[in-house]
């Protein structure tokens, strides 16, 4: 038989997995964290998008924060805002990066976030939000801002570069949005 601090911790974690399972369900994303070479295809792909120094870069669904701090080292002078629903990889997130001065992070759906200050937005999602995100991204963002998507792509998007992950991981590519179709005006 399990004693109270036992049955206690034990409902912490039930409450917890089932919160993780609630938001993948409810996102179609699973917070995944981005591997180093991940995040480092993402740094190569936003310094070849040459960012102003004082950029402000968006990573939507952040999730525990392994991207948000790989950009926050690389890119000293941005301001690096992390936008993550799911509570759990959220304060995880914080909690890693509480000593990090250029990241701030929020806990709300990046779907009704205003992010129209970006100089640049990343994203490592699934496939079924990426239509819905492009059309945000067309409706918010100024024409040229940098767009890195790790593993799942814009389809129909222009790619203005990329960059081939390792092993059966996916690569990862640069947008300048809109990203129109080759030939289409802009």
């Amino acid at each position: 038989m399990l004693d109270l601090p036992s049955l206690a911790a034990l409902s912490i974690v039930a409450v917890l997995c089932l919160s993780l399972l609630v938001f993948q369900i409810v996102t179609g994303v699973p917070p995944m964290p981005s591997s180093e070479s991940e995040a480092a295809d993402v740094v190569a792909l936003l310094k070849q998008a040459s960012l102003p120094q004082q950029a402000v870069v968006y990573e939507l669904g952040s999730g525990w924060g392994s991207l948000v701090i790989a950009l926050a080292k690389a890119f000293p002078d941005a301001q690096i805002r992390g936008i993550e629903m799911s509570p759990l990889p959220y304060w995880v997130a914080r909690l890693r990066t509480r000593n990090i001065a250029n990241v701030s992070l929020r806990r709300a759906n990046f779907y009704v976030c205003d992010l129209q200050d970006a100089h640049a937005v990343t994203c490592y999602l699934m496939i079924k939000p990426m239509p819905k995100l492009a059309a945000l991204l067309d409706g918010m963002l100024k024409p040229g801002t940098a767009v890195v998507s790790l593993t799942f792509w814009f389809r129909g998007r222009e790619v203005a570069a990329s960059r081939q992950g390792p092993g059966l991981r996916g690569a990862a590519a640069l947008y300048f949005w809109p990203a129109h179709k080759a030939g289409e005006g802009t």
